[in-house]
C-alpha cells in the first residue's frame, strides 16, 4: 500500500489490495481472456486493485486473440469498454500494462485525436493513458504524436506524468537519438527535472551533464 501511495491525499488514496503478486495474476489472465466482456467489466470495476489488474490483463489477451482472428468488432468493443471504464484504471501499473496494448493498438490506423483530448484531462490517469498509449506507435518508429503529447504535458504538475513523458522520450531516443535530442534542445530549459532525468538516462555522461546544466536555476 505504501508502494502504490494509498495514504490520504496521495494518488492511490483509498485503493484496496488483496496481496496477490503480478506473476500469478498474469497466469490467471490466460483463463480470464475467455470471460465475457460483461464479466471483465465487473473485474475492472472491482474495489480490489489486483482484480482490476486481472480484468485489464485479460482484456489485453482477449484483444490480441481477436486481432489474430480478424474480429474487428470485438476489438472495438474492448476499446470502447476500456475508454468507458477509465475511472477504474486508476493507478500507474494499471495504465502501463494495458494502454498501449488496447488504446494504442486500436488507434494505430485510426483517428488519434482522442489522445490529445485525454492529455488535456484534469484526471492524472487520463493523461498517463494518453502518453503511454503512444508507446505502441513509438515501437513502430512513429514518434509524431508522442512528441506532440510530450510537449502538451511539459507543464504538468504531477511527478507520475513527468516520469511517463521522460520514459517515452527515452524510448524514442533508443530508436532515433536525433528525434529525442531535437526535442530536448527545444525544451530542456523548461522541462521538469524528473522528466529530463528520465529522458536522458541513457545518454553519455557529457551529454547528460550538458542538458542538466541548462535551465538549472529555473527548476
Amino acid at each position: 500500500m505504501r508502494y502504490f501511495k494509498t495514504g490520504p491525499g496521495e494518488y492511490g488514496a483509498g485503493d484496496a489490495f488483496l496481496g496477490v503478486k503480478v506473476p500469478p495474476i498474469r497466469k490467471l489472465s490466460r483463463a480470464g481472456s475467455e470471460l465475457s466482456l460483461g464479466d471483465l467489466r465487473t473485474l475492472v470495476r472491482s474495489r480490489y486493485h489486483e482484480e482490476r489488474l486481472l480484468g485489464l490483463l485479460s482484456l489485453v489477451r482477449k484483444y490480441q486473440a481477436a486481432e489474430k482472428r480478424g474480429e474487428t468488432a470485438t476489438q472495438k468493443s474492448i476499446f470502447d469498454l476500456y475508454m468507458a471504464e477509465r475511472a477504474h484504471i486508476n493507478n500507474w501499473d494499471l495504465v502501463d500494462l494495458s494502454a498501449m496494448h488496447i488504446v494504442g493498438r486500436w488507434l494505430e490506423n485510426r483517428d488519434r485525436r482522442v489522445l490529445a483530448k485525454l492529455a488535456r484531462s484534469k484526471v492524472i490517469w487520463d493523461r498517463r493513458i494518453a502518453i503511454l498509449s503512444c508507446f505502441h506507435f513509438i515501437r513502430g518508429d512513429d514518434f509524431d504524436l508522442a512528441l506532440e503529447i510530450s510537449e502538451m504535458l511539459l507543464g504538468d504538475s504531477e511527478d507520475l506524468i513527468h516520469k511517463a513523458v521522460g520514459w517515452m522520450l527515452r524510448e524514442i531516443g533508443n530508436r532515433d537519438k536525433k528525434a529525442e535530442t531535437l526535442f530536448l534542445e527545444r525544451h530542456a530549459d523548461t522541462m521538469p527535472r524528473t522528466m529530463l532525468r528520465y529522458a536522458i538516462e541513457k545518454f553519455p555522461e557529457k551529454e547528460r551533464l550538458k542538458f542538466l546544466a541548462r535551465g538549472k536555476t529555473k527548476r
